[in-house]
């Protein structure tokens, strides 16, 4: 399992008609992959022509794979057939009996996603389903990164805010921050601007896809980091649904190569989707006994949310030496969170106060450019190269291209 795939795949469809034995073993096993939740999976025993029999009467899939025993002219008209009976923007994956690189030159020359060949185990199934998905919502190459706090107190609003202006500076990344803490962010004090729209305005926008009234709600904090700039919510009215921002999040990751995430003051359901959803995951305490203890439960919720597997989850221990001798030591505290930490930050009263009441940023002092450095690595964990960075637009299904050479 890649990194990139390694997420809550979107609600979608996805139709099987296959005939090999071993590969509907596969695909009805899907359904015990984490990632699938929200993704309908069908299988059913039939071909090409199979399916063009059902979508003459139901709507098609956001995917649909087909195994087929010929491969040739016939096939291909049989394809051009079904894109009748579709609605265009359906993504398809074949497979076949052989390896023809002819073959598959030729269907994705069409706009066919994938060839594989039969039989097809449960590991490649389940990757090519998940980048195909994460591909058609225009998320390829773009990061999701969530940042979360033990407690408050702990400093994840600075470091978030540090994070996202070291990607955008420092790795050159066009970024996108969001707070989700409705009414009670403080994330235009830290970065200087007033707030100028509340969550459930930029969520309804969202929903609407209307770009561009939800690009009136932006601040541009420099070339290449742009914020959301709510905060106007009530803070003792109900915040928005986790369903509703998680539609915010995928519009901003087909247009951001980086989506960061600060949780500090979310509500849980909010904080689970981000959890579930991030490449990525921050983890801030601080080395002191109730801080690391509620990080201990916080830690065992993360990993039955991620099926046990924290990989991409990192532990940064904020605050050291605040107060040096009732503090717990880095190897006790990696030993009773089984998770080592990744970043310890010294404790700077004067850097993180001062900056926040100025309204200045942690790259314009030594001091918070040092810990920006120690943050950064965390990031290009999941970062790729500027070159591959840009967002992408959404890629048009392998029907879309059929019907446009008719």
């Amino acid at each position: 399992m890649n990194n990139e795939t390694n997420i809550l795949l979107p609600q979608s469809d996805v139709h099987l008609f296959l005939k090999d034995a071993q590969t509907v073993e596969a695909a009805r096993a899907l359904e015990n992959d984490w990632r699938f939740a929200r993704v309908t999976i069908s299988v059913e025993e039939g071909d090409v022509q199979t399916a063009i029999g059902n979508y003459k009467n139901t709507s098609s899939p956001n995917l649909v794979i087909i195994e087929t025993n010929s491969t040739g002219e016939d096939f291909a008209s049989a394809l051009g057939d079904l894109s009748e009976h579709c609605a265009e923007g359906t993504n398809a994956i074949i497979i076949g009996p052989e390896n023809d690189v002819d073959l598959y030159r030729r269907l994705t020359t069409m706009g066919v996603s994938d060839y594989l060949v039969r039989p097809v185990p449960l590991e490649t199934l389940s990757e090519i389903i998940a980048q195909t998905l994460i591909d058609k919502l225009g998320a390829k190459g773009s990061r999701l990164i969530g940042v979360i706090g033990a407690k408050g107190g702990v400093g994840t609003s600075s470091l978030t805010q540090g994070l996202a202006c070291g990607i955008s500076e420092k790795l050159n990344q066009k970024t996108f921050l969001m707070d989700a803490a409705g009414g009670w962010s403080s994330l235009s004090v830290g970065m200087g601007f007033e707030p100028s729209t509340t969550l459930y305005e930029a969520v309804r926008a969202a929903s609407n896809n209307d770009e561009d009234t939800l690009g009136r709600m932006f601040f541009n904090a420099n070339d290449k980091l742009t914020i959301l700039a709510a905060g106007a919510d009530p803070m003792l009215e109900a915040s928005v649904h986790a369903q509703q921002y998680e539609e915010l999040i995928d519009l901003m990751m087909k247009k951001y190569p980086v989506v960061i995430v600060d949780l500090s003051g979310a509500i849980p359901s909010l904080k689970r989707t981000v959890i579930n959803k991030a490449h990525e995951l921050v983890v801030v305490t601080t080395p002191t006994l109730p801080s690391l203890r509620l990080t201990r439960s916080l830690m065992q919720e993360i990993k039955l949310l991620k099926n046990g597997d924290t990989s991409s989850v990192d532990l940064v221990v904020n605050m050291e030496g605040i107060v040096p001798s009732k503090e717990v030591n880095k190897k006790d505290i990696a030993d009773s969170l089984d998770i080592k930490p990744s970043v310890v930050i010294p404790f700077d009263a004067k850097l993180f106060i001062g900056t926040e009441n100025e309204g200045k940023k942690l790259m314009k002092q030594k001091a918070g450019m040092d810990i920006i450095n120690k943050l950064l690595p965390l990031a290009k964990n999941v970062i790729k190269s500027s070159k591959n960075s840009e967002a992408l637009d959404k890629p048009a299904g392998f029907l879309d291209k059929i019907l446009k050479k008719k």
